[in-house]
């Protein structure tokens, strides 16, 4: 099939690009390069089935393909706070765009959305039927409130123009190619004990995530799609709840490194608890994830190691 990637050279897009290649597709790569680099696509540059277009999904755009994959849009809190209103743009206009494309083309389309839409929430571990614990006003509503306002534009364009969709709500994924300064949790984490700094740790440390392998998450996107029973949204995390005191312990004791963790306050919003209920993922798509933590941790300090030139 011909399948068009948006945010396809970010850290997931680009996993998704060279899974899609290798299962015989022909791959679009449409990216704005805020995020995602160069780098992490370079390798397929001169696949003459892969081929790069640097554009902004706020603009439209038209392209004939089979598939659509949204992806487009910034994930850590640094990144879509730097220009909230832009965040908001991409989720929203980005989804007008995709859809608009998908209907004219009749192709199936996908949105990776975030559990983020859950907000922090009263109800644990969250089921897809959980509407969410939001505060539509706070840092974070640009892309909680986007990503849950691009999930109504997939439900209205699929009840009202008969447009064949697919919505995945991504749980915390951690792997090779996020960036050294995303801010994420994860990286934040191995990167200050590769360099020896001070772990910074926000609130008390009992706060929760779900950690989940990049190759797992792929995994439940491609499942997602190419099946024909549901639509979703359908939760795609690991359910293994680690505090981020343990987290940060665990990444201490691989790398070795002789870093303190030293406490700050907790950002506005930041969720406590986040943990995905899964039954619907193994009902449907025979889907659960396979990396243990620790193995993940230890591929993905490895790629850090190199991108520091450690």
């Amino acid at each position: 099939m011909r399948v068009l990637v948006t945010g396809g050279a970010g850290f997931l897009g680009s996993h998704l690009c060279d899974r899609l290649l290798e299962e015989g597709n022909e791959v679009i790569c449409l990216d704005n390069l805020f995020t995602g680099r160069k780098q992490n696509i370079a390798h397929l540059f001169n696949n003459p089935f892969f081929e790069f277009v640097r554009h902004d999904v706020i603009d439209p755009f038209k392209i004939e393909v089979d598939q659509i994959y949204n992806l487009a849009c910034p994930a850590s809190p640094p990144q879509y706070q730097f220009n909230p209103i832009k965040t908001t743009k991409t989720s929203v206009m980005g989804a007008i765009n995709c859809l608009g494309l998908a209907k004219r083309v009749k192709a199936r389309i996908f949105q990776a959305s975030t559990s983020e839409v859950y907000g922090d929430p009263l109800e644990h571990p969250q089921r897809e039927d959980y509407r969410g614990h939001v505060n539509p006003i706070g840092f974070r509503a640009c892309y909680d409130e986007g990503k849950r306002c691009a999930e109504t534009l997939f439900f209205d364009y699929h009840r009202q123009n008969g447009v064949d969709i697919r919505i995945v709500r991504i749980f915390n994924t951690y792997g090779p190619r996020m960036l050294a300064d995303d801010g994420r949790v994860v990286s934040n984490f191995i990167v200050q004990a590769l360099k020896g700094a001070d772990i910074t740790m926000y609130g008390d440390g009992e706060q929760t995530r779900s950690f989940c392998f990049y190759t797992d998450l792929i995994e439940g996107f491609l499942r997602l799609m190419n099946q024909d029973e549901i639509t979703g949204p359908v939760n795609i995390g690991n359910p293994g709840e680690f505090s981020m005191k343990e987290l940060a312990d665990l990444i201490l004791k691989i790398t070795g490194s002789k870093s303190k963790i030293v406490y700050q306050p907790l950002p506005a919003d930041d969720p406590t608890q986040r943990k995905p209920d899964i039954s619907l993922a193994k009902e449907k798509l025979g889907w659960e994830p396979k990396v243990p933590l620790e193995e993940g941790l230890k591929e993905t300090i490895g790629y850090f190691k190199s991108e520091l030139g450690l």
